[in-house]
C-alpha cells in the first residue's frame, strides 16, 4: 500500500518506540502538570514539529551523513547534551525554590510563579526534539524498513509512515497532558510532592544529558 511494507509489524514497532520514555514526553507531562492543558499542547506541538523536521531529514540521508561524519555528529550530541543538562539546572533549581517556600502560603507561591521567566513551551519542546542525533538515526534505521525500494514514489511512503507515528504520538501526548493537569492539582496542594516531582523531572534530564554524551553513531 503507497509502498510500505509489512505494514503490521511496523505498527507494533510504533507503540513500543511512542511509549518508550524520553525527554520529550517527560517534558510535555511536566509542562501540562505545572502550567495546564493549553501549555501542554504548546509543547507537544512543539514536539511535532521537531519529529516531522527529523523525519524529513531522515529521508533526505541526513541519518548517513552523521554516520559518516564523526565531527558533525559529536557537535550535534554535545549541543544536546548541554540544553538538556541546562534544562534539568532549571528544574533542580525550581526544586530547590520549592523546597524552601514549602512553609509560604498557596497564594505567595502563585504569584512567586507567576513573576518567574517565561518558558516557551513550544521552543523547548523543539529544541529538545531536534538536538537529538540519535532519534535521526533511530528514524531512518526503522523506517527504511518499511519501504519498498521499487516503489516509484518513495517520499509517499515515508509521508504514510510519518502520518502513523504523529498520530500516534498524538494520542500519547494527549493521554499525558490530561495525566499532567490531574497531578497539577495535587501539586498545588502539597508542595512537598510537588518539589520532589522537579526534582525527579530535573534528575531524569540530567540523565537524558549523561546518556546522550556517551553515545555513539554506531
Amino acid at each position: 500500500m503507497l509502498g510500505v511494507i509489512d505494514l503490521p509489524t511496523y505498527l507494533a514497532g510504533l507503540v513500543l518506540i511512542i511509549l518508550l520514555p524520553g525527554p520529550n514526553s517527560l517534558y510535555v507531562l511536566s509542562v501540562a502538570a505545572r502550567k495546564g492543558t493549553r501549555t501542554g499542547y504548546k509543547a507537544a506541538a512543539g514536539v511535532f514539529t521537531g519529529d516531522t523536521i527529523l523525519m524529513t531529514l531522515a529521508a533526505l540521508g541526513a541519518a548517513s551523513l552523521l554516520q559518516t561524519t564523526p565531527v558533525l555528529f559529536t557537535i550535534v550530541k554535545y549541543a544536546g547534551a548541554g540544553y538538556l543538562a541546562w534544562m534539568a539546572y532549571g528544574m533542580l533549581r525550581a526544586a530547590l525554590a520549592m523546597w524552601r517556600s514549602r512553609h509560604e502560603t498557596a497564594e505567595v507561591a502563585a504569584e512567586a510563579a507567576e513573576s518567574g521567566p517565561s518558558e516557551h513551551p513550544y521552543r523547548r519542546a523543539l529544541v529538545i526534539s531536534l538536538f537529538n542525533p540519535k532519534a535521526i538515526l533511530f528514524l531512518i534505521s526503522f523506517f527504511v524498513q518499511f519501504v519498498d525500494p521499487s516503489y516509484a514514489y518513495p517520499a509517499l511512503s515515508f509521508l504514510v509512515l510519518g502520518a502513523l507515528l504523529q498520530f500516534g504520538s498524538f494520542l500519547y501526548l494527549t493521554t499525558l497532558i490530561f495525566s499532567g493537569t490531574r497531578l497539577a492539582a495535587a501539586f498545588r496542594r502539597r508542595k512537598r510532592l510537588s518539589a520532589g516531582a522537579t526534582t525527579a523531572a530535573g534528575t531524569l534530564f540530567l540523565g537524558f544529558a549523561v546518556k546522550l554524551s556517551l553515545s555513539s553513531a554506531a
